[in-house]
Parts: structure tokens; C-alpha cells; sequence
């Protein structure tokens, strides 16, 4: 399944109604807007090859150490970086998100479909939580059993976490070991796709070995902005997925009143 949003390959970007890309509707924020905007003051400059206030305002975002994760230019780069530490077959659900595999055979690895081949010793197994584009939602307990399943076997998980703030309570991002790692990104709930933020979240000795892979300066000013004013305006994202629940609620009831079936 290809990426959406595709909004340049004709016109202006602003006259497309686009259906295709899960994005906050109200576009971004005005604090994210405003952080952003203060940046422009730092762009005659090098970021921060440290990333360091990014990577303190990412942590609290997710809950995690700040050895347990590293900023990242979007989620696809988190993907990238998370398949880029094993050689083995990686299994992904069918539809999945193209990226997964073509990232996969940037790094030489086959990819193969989940439901058809168990895991392996060296494998590893992508999930996509909530899913794109089934929407399924797995639970933390579903998530993490899926985990100790690729793990007993050899493998590791890799949870895909991109669409996890519209249903927070889902998030394994504080669970993270040696063997199961959680990629994300604030494109969605932020609606900043342009800015390219995104995060890994691994064991530290993964984070370490991750961050050597990674190309400098990852992130530029306008991201490192608003992941490091993140902790100050945790209450807002919250309401947006409490906005956005009440919308999804609306849309099913609307859709049911028009004769669909619709799934949860």
C-alpha cells in the first residue's frame, strides 16, 4: 500500500482535498507553529548533532529514558533505522504500509507475509499498531503477546506506533528490550508531516548501535523545536485524541445511518 498525501504532483497543494493521509484536519497547532517559526532564528546554523533537547522533550512525550530513544527525520527514517540491525526475513501483515518492505530490501533483507511463514532465529516481525490501513487496534496485551511469541522463537517485533495517539492506552513504548522496538512519529496528531519528526524507542545497547547508523544531524531546526517543547503541551494532544474520538463516533454513526456496515 502506498503513502498518501501526494499533494505536489499537481496544482497548488491547498486546492487538493486529500482523503488519503490521516492527518490532525485543523493543521498543525499553533504552539507547534509558533516553535517552529521561533527555529528560523537557528537556521544560519547547524543543529544540534546531539539532538539533545530534541531527544529530552521525545522521552517525556513517550515515557521513556533518554537512552531508550533517538529522534529521527520522520517515520519512515525510524523504520529504516529499526530494519537496519538483523539480516534475517522480515514478516509483515497483508496490506501493509510499502514502505516496510521497501526498506527491508534496502537493507538485503526478503520480506515474507506473516499470516503464511512463522517466525525464524534472526527474523523480524512488523506490526503496524493501530493498523494501517485496517484500522485494528491490538491491545498493550495483544501487543506484547505477539512479542513473546516472535522472541520465543528467535526473532524480535518491531510495532509501528505512528497512529498510537489517537489511542494512547495501546502504546508499548515503555516495554522496549533488546527485542521488540517501537517506531513513531508526531505526523499525525501534530499534522506536521513537512517538518519530519519521528522517534525510535529501543534498549539502550540498540539505541547506541542505531544512533552509529544514523546519518548526522538528523533533525533539522523547525523539528527539534517542537519535539523539545513536546512535555509542555502533553494535555493538548490528549484533547485532540478526545476530539478526534467524538469525530470517529460521529463519522460511524453517520455512515451507519446511510446503510454502511462499518468496522470498528
Amino acid at each position: 500500500m502506498r503513502h498518501g498525501g501526494n499533494v505536489w504532483e499537481g496544482g497548488n497543494p491547498g486546492q487538493w482535498l486529500d482523503f488519503s493521509a490521516n492527518l490532525r484536519p485543523e493543521g498543525p497547532p499553533g504552539w507547534a507553529v509558533d516553535a517552529m517559526r521561533r527555529s528560523l532564528d537557528h537556521m544560519r546554523y547547524y543543529p544540534d548533532r546531539s539532538m539533545a533537547a530534541a531527544r529530552r522533550g521525545l522521552a517525556l512525550y513517550a515515557g521513556v529514558r533518554e537512552e531508550n530513544i533517538l529522534p529521527t527525520a520522520g517515520g519512515v527514517a525510524a523504520i529504516d533505522l529499526a530494519l537496519s540491525i538483523r539480516n534475517g526475513t522480515v514478516l509483515l501483515n497483508s496490506p501493509a504500509f510499502s514502505e516496510y518492505a521497501a526498506r527491508a530490501k534496502a537493507h538485503g533483507r526478503p520480506c515474507a507475509d506473516a499470516a503464511k511463514r512463522a517466525v525464524c532465529p534472526g527474523d523480524t516481525r512488523v506490526l503496524c499498531n493501530p493498523d494501517n490501513p485496517t484500522g485494528r487496534t491490538f491491545d498493550r496485551k495483544e501487543a506484547l503477546k505477539l512479542y513473546d511469541s516472535a522472541a520465543e522463537r528467535g526473532g524480535e517485533l518491531v510495532i509501528d506506533e505512528a497512529f498510537v495517539d489517537y489511542c494512547t492506552e495501546c502504546s508499548v513504548r515503555t516495554c522496549v528490550c533488546d527485542t521488540l522496538t517501537v517506531v513513531g512519529s508526531l505526523t499525525k496528531i501534530l499534522c506536521i508531516p513537512g517538518a519530519r519528526l519521528g522517534y525510535v524507542c529501543a534498549s539502550a545497547e540498540n539505541i547506541e548501535r542505531l544512533q552509529c547508523l544514523a546519518l548526522p544531524w538528523q533533525l533539522s531546526a523547525p523539528a527539534a523545536a517542537v519535539a523539545a517543547e513536546l512535555p509542555a503541551h502533553l494535555s493538548q494532544l490528549r484533547e485532540i485524541e478526545r476530539v478526534n474520538a467524538r469525530r470517529r463516533t460521529a463519522f460511524t454513526e453517520a455512515l451507519a445511518g446511510l446503510g454502511a456496515r462499518v468496522l470498528p
